[in-house]
C-alpha cells in the first residue's frame, strides 16, 4: 500500500511565502539601527542618550499599541490590519531615512513602532490562515522567518550603514514596500477574523494574577535585554578605538548578527528541549542567572572589545531560551484568550524595553561605562524575585501544546521582544 507523501515546509501557497518574507523584514527593524547608532551620533551631532531614544520611541508606541491591537483587528479584520501595519512601516522608515535631526528620527521611529505593532499582532493569524498542506509546516516557516529577521537586521544595518546611516532606513522601506505589494496581490482572502474584543481587554487582562506576575517579570527582564542590545554598540566601539581598531557599522553589524543568530537558534531548538527536560520555572531561573553573570562580566570588562563581543554573542544563547520559555509560561499559566494574553504580556514587556534606552545613557554618563550593565543585573534580580514571589499563581506549567495555532502564539510572543 502506497504511503501518503509527507507534507513539506516548502510546499506552501505563495501568499504564505509573502507573509513570511514580510515577517522577516519586520523583525529586522528591531536590530537594524544597532550598528548605526554611533554613526547617527556622529553624523547628526547627537549624544548616545539621544540616539538610544530611537529604541525608546519605537518600543513605547509598540507597547501601547499592543494593548489595543486585538480590538483593532477584531473590528477591521486581520488582513486589513496587516496591510495597514506594513504601510505605516514603509512610510515611517522612509521618513526616518530622510530626516535631518535625531529628533525627527525619534518621532518617525514611533510611527514605525505603531505599524510594527499592528503587523506583528496579525501576521500569525494571516500565515496560519493562508497555509495549506499542514499548518504545522507553516508555523515552522513562520518561526524561521522571525529568526532570520532577528539575525539579519543588524547585518543589513551594518552593511548599508557603511555608506550612510540613512541606508538601513531606506533599505527597510524598499523591502517592506515589496512585501506589502506581494501580500496585497497574493493574499486573496482574509485570514480568520478573531471574535470581537472590548477596547479595554488588554488592560483588564492584567487582573489575572498569573499574567500579572509574568508580565512584571518580563518588564524587568526586557530592561536587561535592551540594555545589552541598545547600549552595547557604544562601549564596544570605544574599547575597539582604544585598542587602535577601526570598528564601524559593518563590524558592529557582524557582532549583532552573531547575537541574533544565537537568539534564533536557542529559541527554536534549545528552549523546547530544556523546558521538556527540566520544566519551565527551573529553566527561567537558571537562564536569568546566566544572563546576569554575562552582564556582570561585561560591566567588569567594559574596556575590552574582545570580551564584550564574545559575551554579547554568548548572551544571545540565554536570551533565546528566555524568550521562548517565558512565553510558554504565559500561555500555560492563564485561561485568558491567547490573543489577549499574548498582546497584554507583550505590551508590558515592551515597556521595559522602552525604559532601558531612555535611562542607560544618563547612567553611563553619571557612573561610568560599566554601570548600565550593573543596573541590568539588578533588573534581573528583581525579575527573579517577582517570579519567585508569584510562583503560587503559576499552575499547570507542564501541560504540552498540541495544536499549531497555540505553537504559533508561543513563537510570535517569544520573538516580539
Amino acid at each position: 500500500m502506497e504511503q501518503p507523501e509527507k507534507a513539506s515546509i516548502l510546499r506552501q501557497p505563495t501568499a504564505v511565502w509573502a507573509i513570511a518574507f514580510a515577517c522577516a523584514v519586520s523583525f529586522m527593524g528591531i536590530g537594524l539601527v544597532d550598528p548605526i547608532l554611533p554613526a547617527i551620533s556622529e553624523g547628526l551631532r547627537a549624544s548616545p542618550s539621544q540616539t538610544m531614544l530611537l529604541f525608546t520611541s519605537y518600543l513605547m508606541i509598540t507597547a501601547v499599541a499592543m494593548f489595543f491591537s486585538g480590538f483593532i483587528s477584531s473590528r477591521v479584520g486581520v488582513k486589513r490590519t496587516l496591510i495597514a501595519g506594513l504601510a505605516l512601516i514603509v512610510v515611517f522608515a522612509g521618513l526616518a531615512g530622510a530626516s535631518d535631526t535625531v529628533g525627527q528620527i525619534i518621532g518617525f521611529r514611533a510611527g514605525w513602532g505603531l505599524g510594527n505593532a499592528l503587523f506583528i499582532s496579525t501576521a500569525l493569524a494571516s500565515i496560519v490562515g493562508a497555509a495549506s498542506g499542514g499548518s504545522r509546516q507553516a508555523v515552522i516557516l513562520y518561526e524561521a522567518a522571525l529568526g532570520i529577521g532577528l539575525a539579519v537586521g543588524p547585518l543589513l544595518g551594518g552593511a548599508l550603514g557603511e555608506a550612510s546611516w540613512r541606508g538601513p532606513f531606506f533599505g527597510t522601506a524598499v523591502l517592506m514596500a515589496i512585501a506589502l505589494i506581494a501580500i496585497v496581490v497574493l493574499l486573496k482572502g482574509p485570514a480568520a477574523t478573531p471574535a470581537p474584543v472590548p477596547l479595554t481587554a488588554g488592560f483588564t487582562a492584567l487582573r489575572d494574577p498569573a499574567l500579572r506576575t509574568l508580565a512584571v517579570t518580563a518588564l524587568f527582564y526586557n530592561y536587561a535585554f535592551f540594555t545589552l542590545l541598545a547600549y552595547s554598540p557604544y562601549p564596544i566601539e570605544a574599547a575597539a578605538a582604544q585598542s587602535g581598531l577601526d570598528f564601524g557599522a559593518h563590524e558592529l553589524g557582524l557582532v549583532f548578527f552573531g547575537w541574533g543568530a544565537a537568539v534564533a537558534v536557542t529559541s527554536v531548538f534549545a528552549a523546547p528541549l530544556l523546558t521538556r527536560r527540566f520544566g519551565l520555572l527551573p529553566v527561567l531561573y537558571s537562564m536569568f542567572a546566566l544572563l546576569g553573570v554575562a552582564l556582570a562580566v561585561m560591566g567588569i570588562g567594559v574596556d575590552s572589545a574582545p570580551l564584550l563581543i564574545t559575551v554579547v554573542i554568548l548572551a544571545g544563547l540565554f536570551l533565546g531560551v528566555l524568550n521562548t520559555a517565558l512565553t510558554e509560561t504565559v500561555m500555560e499559566a492563564t485561561t485568558l484568550p491567547r490573543g489577549v494574553a499574548s498582546s497584554t504580556y507583550s505590551g508590558v514587556r515592551f515597556l521595559g524595553g522602552a525604559i532601558a534606552p531612555a535611562v542607560t545613557g544618563g547612567i553611563a554618563e553619571t557612573w561610568g561605562d560599566g554601570a548600565p550593565y550593573w543596573f541590568a543585573v539588578a533588573a534581573l534580580i528583581i525579575a527573579i524575585t517577582m517570579l519567585a514571589l508569584g510562583r503560587g499563581t503559576l499552575a499547570h506549567l507542564t501541560r504540552p501544546h498540541q495544536d499549531a495555532e497555540t505553537e504559533a502564539q508561543l513563537i510570535t510572543v517569544g520573538d516580539e521582544a
